[in-house]
């Protein structure tokens, strides 16, 4: 019964989010953007997750869902976002770049693992997801990371 509630709840939970990105004020998308990226690996979540990337009144809420998105570190983040970056015109594909440098700037090896992975989703059998992957991965490419794997915590020998 749990498993069976926990569905639900997470359905649910999509469901008030997906309303809440339908929500006149910019900062109520943003927040939904914010939220659905969570559920990002749902079904019910693409669509409004799509709509949010591509905001049609405000590139803030591009920024923050596609950024929440990446800064899950996993395929369907990534795919969410590919899947955008593909049919976005200049303007928001200048603010889905900008979250891209923003989530990977810091670790080399997490801007490494997304690349990866979109090496992998180039070869996705949807079209839209393998351009925006190759378009991603070269975003991620030009991106010249502040710490490298030695770099990152602990003490130096």
């Amino acid at each position: 019964m749990g498993e069976h509630v926990d569905s639900a709840l997470r359905r649910a939970a999509v469901m008030a989010l997906g309303e809440l990105g339908r929500s006149s004020d910019y900062r109520d998308r943003a927040d939904a953007g914010r939220g659905l990226a969570g559920f990002a690996e749902t079904e019910e979540a693409a669509g409004p997750l799509l709509e949010l990337v591509l905001d049609r009144e405000d590139t803030f809420v591009t920024r923050a869902t596609a950024e929440a998105l990446l800064r899950r570190h996993d395929k369907a983040g990534l795919t969410a976002v590919a899947s955008a970056l593909a049919v976005a015109g200049p303007n928001h594909g200048d603010w889905i770049h900008t979250a891209v440098h923003d989530a990977f700037a810091v670790y080399a090896d997490e801007r490494d693992d997304a690349m990866r992975l979109c090496e992998e989703l180039a070869g996705d059998p949807d079209e839209r997801v393998a351009l925006g992957a190759r378009e991603l991965h070269e975003s991620l490419a030009g991106i010249n990371c502040v710490l490298h794997p030695a770099q990152r915590g602990g003490t130096q020998p």
